[in-house]
């Protein structure tokens, strides 16, 4: 009988979500969509009836996007506990408000974070507060610029505390009538997570500080060129001496003396890196094409993450150590200098630490390149991504893209987003595991906005019986409602 009613309420109510506003699709934020479905939606091998609703609307600077989505276990026929546990839950119904786009003047989101970046991203790019699909975050951005000067701000959690990001730059010679050296800037940056472990007991916050120069050569409307640099490092870095007292106190519950690990290991904080970039923007065919590249060359000196704050960050945060090795391991850290006892630990590799205990894993300078591209192609195919790798480092490779149709394409819909870290060769990135999150849709349209559509979502989960983070895989096909419309 509940299996019946729920069924009845899915067809008087409407359409459920065709996740148009997935983080990493490619929408533009100058266009309105009403989205809507019903269909089934499968996690973890539990099926449930779907019916959501998820509208994004545009006026002028205004933008607006809400989620409200039901989920009903087929077999016990209620909605789902974990999407509706708490009073943060409801807040997130409201998807996200935005007023302007980055880059304006004044630009603020609040809500959903799906490719957040302060600066040029050496310190905080592609961050993404929903990775965790059952405790998506409600962040803030929020840019002013006033020509003479100007500050870019981030969190990741209004509801409390966690990732906060600060820049501030600086156009000395704004005021004078100098070609090209009247756009110089400079900018300092400060990124720290206050409380990686949850607990505000501890003290384990950790932080980046950052300087950086840019100088726009170009500035037309069809070609934009900016050469920037940039100079960060650890705030307070961890000693090689230090990550060994803490995996030490995993394994033993009580501290090493400290003089005895001092004797073995060194006690040097090292910590910083730079990069040199050039940014190209090029618009030509009646703004038909719109092309966006950027490459870097970066120099990591030791104990140093370039984009520590990327876009795998939240699962990265406070995670089991095994994992952690496996992320540094494609950093090139060197594991080597743990003792074989203890990398053969299973209690030790299970417990978990925070990233930036394992730093002094990275213990020789390393060089690599950054790229990133971003394409609209006649309004209709947008493409997005970034890969960075480390010179003759085995998996080193990071790849970020975003790709999405134009509704006005007739008969199908598509949409899709991918990060992976890890990688080494094209199976690498082909293959899920616990180094990616995957997100595609696909659809057929009956009608102009009528859609068959599948979903696809590879994403994660806090696991409390084992105290990790967990992939987690979604399967949502429905019956899908999808119209732009200009207001």
């Amino acid at each position: 009988m509940k299996r019946n009613l729920c069924l009845i309420l899915f067809i008087l109510l409407g359409f459920g979500a065709v996740y148009g506003q997935w983080s990493g699709y490619m929408a533009d934020e100058g266009t309105s969509t009403m989205d809507g479905g019903i269909g089934m939606t499968w996690i973890d091998d539990q099926a449930y009836y779907n019916i959501s609703f998820q509208p994004d609307v545009s006026i002028g600077k205004l933008g607006v996007g809400l989620n409200l989505s039901l989920l009903y276990n087929v077999d016990t026929g209620h909605i789902r506990s974990e999407d509706w546990d708490s009073g943060y839950d409801y807040a997130r119904i409201i998807r996200y408000v935005r007023w302007g786009h980055k880059g304006d003047g004044f630009y603020t989101r609040i809500g959903a974070l799906d490719a957040a970046r302060i600066g040029h991203g050496f310190i905080l790019g592609y961050y993404n507060n929903q990775i965790n699909y059952d405790e998506r975050k409600i962040g803030l951005s929020l840019d002013m610029d006033f020509g003479l000067f100007g500050i870019e701000t981030m969190t990741s959690n209004l509801g409390r505390l966690e990732v906060l990001g600060l820049r501030g730059y600086v156009r000395p010679m704004n005021k004078k009538e100098i070609p090209v050296l009247r756009n110089l800037a400079f900018g300092a940056s400060y990124v720290t997570d206050v409380d990686p472990d949850g607990s505000r007991d501890s003290k384990d916050g950790v932080a980046f500080m950052g300087i950086d120069v840019e100088l726009p050569l170009i500035k037309s409307d069809i070609l934009k060129m900016t050469l920037f640099a940039d100079h960060a490092f650890v705030v307070d870095p961890v000693s090689q001496a230090e990550m060994m007292q803490t995996l030490y106190s995993k394994v033993n519950g009580v501290a090493i003396p400290a003089i005895e690990i001092q004797n073995s290991y060194s006690t040097d904080k090292k910590g910083s890196g730079q990069s040199v970039g050039l940014l190209t923007d090029f618009s030509a065919l009646f703004d038909l094409l719109n092309l966006s590249v950027g490459i870097e060359r970066r120099w990591l000196g030791k104990g140093f993450v370039p984009n520590y704050y990327g876009p795998m960050y939240e699962v990265q945060r406070y995670c089991n150590v095994g994992d952690l090795l496996d992320y540094y391991d494609a950093l090139g850290a060197d594991a080597s200098m743990i003792p074989p006892e203890l990398l053969n630990n299973n209690a030790l590799l299970g417990s978990l630490i925070n990233k930036k205990t394992l730093m002094p894993l990275i213990s020789e300078k390393q060089q690599g390149w950054f790229a990133g591209l971003h394409m609209n192609f006649l309004k209709i195919v947008q493409v997005m991504g970034s890969f960075e790798m480390l010179d003759d480092v085995k998996n080193s490779g990071q790849l970020h893209f975003g790709a999405g149709l134009a509704q006005e394409i007739p008969l199908i819909s598509l949409e899709a987003s991918y990060d992976k870290i890890g990688i080494e060769t094209f199976k690498d990135i082909r293959t899920l595991d616990n180094r990616s999150v995957a997100r595609v849709g696909l659809g057929y349209k009956i009608k102009p906005f009528l859609l068959l559509y599948m979903d696809y979502i590879w994403t994660f989960q806090w696991d409390e019986e084992n105290g990790m983070y967990k992939p987690q895989e979604r399967i949502q096909p429905r019956l899908a409602f999808r119209m732009p419309f200009n207001l």
